[in-house]
């Protein structure tokens, strides 16, 4: 139990930093931060194509996020 959560708070530490690095338009070429991206995208792009696209904000990473902070604490 305490792997899947510390595994879970990983992810959320990924989801977040992949939200900072979107505000470095010089770093989306890295590769690095690709791979960032591309983990993060597995939970936020399903979430993202269900919002308005005339939303200002992205804000599929805050649902993200709280979703799992919300199953985690039911389970």
């Amino acid at each position: 139990m305490m792997v899947i959560r510390t595994i879970l708070d990983i992810y959320i530490y990924v989801i977040i930093l992949d939200a900072i690095l979107s505000y470095f338009p010089n770093l989306q070429r890295q590769e690095w931060r690709m791979k960032i991206k591309k983990l993060a995208d597995v939970s936020c792009e399903p979430i993202r194509k269900q919002l308005p696209p005339h939303l200002p904000i992205d804000i599929s990473p805050i649902l993200v996020i709280f979703i799992i902070e919300l199953l985690s604490f039911l389970w």
